[in-house]
């Protein structure tokens, strides 16, 4: 059995170690390039009610430590950080932001915006990418986001982002709305 394994490693364990090598290296690429693969379907959006929130904001992310960690992003207002890659964020039921790698949405640094239709039934994507536009303000998402890339183009008070036509009570009214709920 040795004499086997000697073999099999004479003649493929050289293919292994270049691709471990290869590996290791895509992964920490100079550029911060990102392997991960975020794919995003009508079955990621939920019930807001059921996410995490921060102040107004709803957060999902399926790593809990880079749930914490876009959180504490949030909570803190850190410049200059960016979210982990999948995370997904929504003030309202019917539009969300979900983060990529950089190189997949390089104007918004990898965030692509969502506009849904949501009803008891569930979710239907009417919307996605970095040119949506928002339906209740007539203007492309980015438009709004731009002011607050210093945030990683999270609006948020004090972000740089123009206020939006809600206050938190109505807000709040708004999340619980949300058909896909069942009474919360």
């Amino acid at each position: 059995m040795h004499a086997l394994t000697n073999i099999l490693w004479r003649r493929f364990g050289w293919i292994c170690l270049t691709v471990l090598f290869a590996m290791g290296h895509s992964i920490s690429s100079p550029a911060g390039a990102s392997a991960e693969n975020v794919t995003v379907s009508a079955q990621s959006f939920g019930c807001i009610l059921d996410m995490p929130k921060v102040r107004n904001t709803r957060f999902k992310h399926a790593d809990p430590q880079k749930l914490k960690e876009a959180m504490a992003i949030f909570r803190e207002s850190v410049p200059d950080k960016d979210y982990p890659v999948g995370t997904i964020l929504q003030l309202v039921p019917f539009e969300a932001m979900v983060k990529h790698p950089r190189e997949k949405f390089p104007t918004t640094n990898g965030w692509e915006f969502f506009f849904l239709d949501v009803s008891e039934k569930g979710t239907i994507i009417q919307d996605r990418g970095d040119k949506v536009v928002n339906k209740s303000q007539g203007v492309e998402c980015l438009g709004c986001h731009q002011p607050a890339a210093k945030f990683d183009f999270v609006c948020e008070k004090g972000h740089g982002c123009a206020p939006i036509p809600f206050d938190d009570q109505k807000i709040a009214e708004i999340q619980k709305s949300d058909a896909r709920c069942t009474k919360k």
